[in-house]
């Protein structure tokens, strides 16, 4: 086994790049890694000192790649079965990375900070944080529900990386801010839940969702 993927099961951006790997049928190993082991924690952090996940290592190659859209682009390149998740043409993978920014930046950073917040110990929440967050998430919401009420993925007829950052952001997303009126992200998200890789990456975290703070 030559790819290792370094992740935890209910990190939000471990599922988009296992959903990637799932979506390209590479094979790899899974490393669960536990930050309340010490040994665990101080291995990864010696690896990859932001401690951040996910980390792929490609030992073949010598390689460690974090930050999940990073490797999304890496296997991508280096694997060509399944659906090519980075548009060949130039102008269209462009629009693709901003839609997948977007659904990181816009909608995936603010619902950690709602969820976060509430592990926070009493007195120290940041209450005018959570709300700027839930705001942006909102706003979020609204453009995506015009966006795609006329497409099948967000990018059209193609299933690419935004798709593949869309079903964390908003899976999560909705147990932070739900849907409500925003039925067009609420059917999208359906959707995606009903792609099998992303099937699998749910499947796979639920002994786990007893530990996400609701």
């Amino acid at each position: 086994m030559t790819l290792r993927l370094y992740y935890h099961p209910l990190s939000s951006f471990c599922w988009k790049a296992l959903i990637a790997l799932y979506e390209k049928g590479v094979i790899f190993e899974p490393q669960l890694v536990d930050f309340s082991d010490p040994e665990q924690d101080a291995a990864f952090r010696k690896m990859w000192p932001i401690r951040r996940f996910p980390v792929l290592r490609d030992e073949a190659d010598d390689r460690m790649i974090p930050e999940s859209s990073i490797i999304i682009e890496y296997i991508d390149q280096k694997f060509h079965g399944g659906p090519r998740l980075i548009p060949a043409d130039p102008t269209r993978a462009r629009e693709m990375r901003m839609r997948d920014r977007f659904f990181d930046l816009y909608v995936h950073v603010p619902m950690q900070k709602v969820v976060t917040d509430r592990l926070r110990p009493e007195g120290q929440h940041d209450p005018f944080g959570v709300e700027q967050a839930k705001e942006l998430i909102e706003t979020s919401y609204r453009m995506i529900d015009q966006e795609i009420v006329s497409r099948h993925w967000i990018m059209g007829d193609d299933f690419t990386m935004a798709d593949c950052a869309a079903a964390p952001a908003l899976f999560y997303g909705a147990m932070a801010v739900p849907f409500g009126e925003h039925r067009n992200v609420a059917a999208y998200l359906e959707h995606l839940k009903q792609r099998p890789s992303v099937a699998r990456v749910i499947r796979e975290a639920e002994p786990y969702f007893k530990y996400v703070p609701k």
